[in-house]
């Protein structure tokens, strides 16, 4: 209808296009996503929902970092985008009482682009580097002895008058965060004292995130509305926040402004998102696989040449969750679906396709 088109190019000019189409991508650089993202964060581990095992001993960490009067040791967190990297290093700023510095990969393009972060640090502070993995050769190289030894070797001058200045920064904990392990080089791996993987979230944590979110927000909501939204958000708290921000825009203009279970059904079918929390390019994906190769097993680059999106989405975004349920799984030769996918697309497996419970 005419007032739906409106909502939408609204958001369009808001959010951008491929916002609007992926609300359950857990990767997203909107304004209103950083803005808002930064609001529900928790204030506290008290407030964190969710990998328990991980906090537990993180805690520990800092309190025996700060009986010693010491830097907490480097950290490594790692795992799918959207589950609370970047909140647990702000985290872990606040309860050591320092600042948080934080920058990304991709903006140290250079090793000056480096010096100056780390010569602006003050004793104790935490510098987080979001997407580690694509720190370059050269600048990496001077990350170590700063790791190491807290110091760095500048190189002043060229030719026959060029020498090595050893410049010592402040003691600082450096957090590092990538959703790809595997592209760290080992020298760098080695050189966090404390690593950690962020697994996806349990549907009962996501609900209690889904009713703070809620909270802080000033959302009417009922617990059969957010376990709605908390079972379609694909075990990602920022994918969460993001629907139950979207459900309210119904609720308040077709629904009285209170978000129940029908009021969020009806809000995400409408968004394309199905009771598994599968968008339409997941959809598309698993439709790719069992129709037109029969099921797989398919190469990555088949099915993004296929769907004309690139590998590195399908790779990180798309089919990370598809594994996780059980709707796809990896084999030597490529990508095979499951027969549960095909029951879940309502397409009939081929003949011989064993049926597989779904996890979900």
């Amino acid at each position: 209808m005419a007032g739906d088109a409106d909502e939408t190019s609204v958001r369009r000019k808001l959010l951008g296009p491929e916002d609007v189409e992926r609300l359950v991508s857990p990767e997203n650089s909107a304004v209103e996503e950083e803005v808002v993202g930064v609001t529900l964060r928790p204030r506290s581990f008290d407030e964190y929902v969710g990998q328990t095992t991980l906090v537990e001993n993180l805690k520990i960490a800092i309190d025996a970092a700060k009986r010693r009067n010491e830097p907490l040791e480097h950290i490594l967190f790692y795992g799918p985008p959207g589950l609370g990297k970047t909140t647990l290093a702000a985290l872990i700023a606040k309860e050591l009482q320092h600042a948080l510095r934080p920058t990304s990969g991709p903006t140290l393009e250079k090793p000056k682009d480096l010096v100056g972060v780390l010569t602006s640090l003050q004793p104790g502070d935490v510098l987080f580097i979001d997407e580690i993995h694509r720190l370059g050769g050269v600048v990496e190289e001077y990350l170590y002895p700063a790791m190491e030894d807290f110091r760095i070797d500048v190189m002043l001058d060229r030719g026959a008058y060029a020498r090595t200045y050893k410049l010592q920064l402040e003691r600082f904990t450096l957090v590092g965060a990538t959703t790809r392990a595997g592209m760290l080089s080992a020298p760098l791996r080695e050189r966090f004292g404390l690593s950690y993987h962020l697994d996806y979230y349990e549907v009962d944590e996501l609900e209690r995130i889904v009713v703070r979110s809620a909270g802080v927000l000033g959302i009417p909501i009922e617990r059969e509305g957010a376990h709605a939204i908390a079972s379609r958000s694909r075990g990602t708290p920022r994918v969460a926040n993001r629907l139950l921000r979207r459900v309210r825009d119904f609720a308040e203009v077709r629904a009285g402004g209170t978000i129940t279970r029908e009021v969020a059904d009806e809000a995400l079918l409408r968004e394309g998102i199905d009771p598994l929390g599968l968008d339409r390019l997941d959809r598309a994906f698993l439709r790719t696989i069992a129709e037109q190769y029969r099921g797989g097993p398919v190469g990555i680059n088949a099915i993004a040449a296929t769907l004309t999106e690139d590998t590195e989405t399908l790779e990180d975004v798309v089919e990370p969750y598809l594994l996780k349920i059980g709707l796809v799984v990896r084999t030597a030769s490529g990508r095979k679906v499951t027969a549960a996918a095909y029951e879940h697309l309502d397409l009939a497996p081929p003949a011989g396709l064993d049926a597989q419970p779904r996890l979900l």
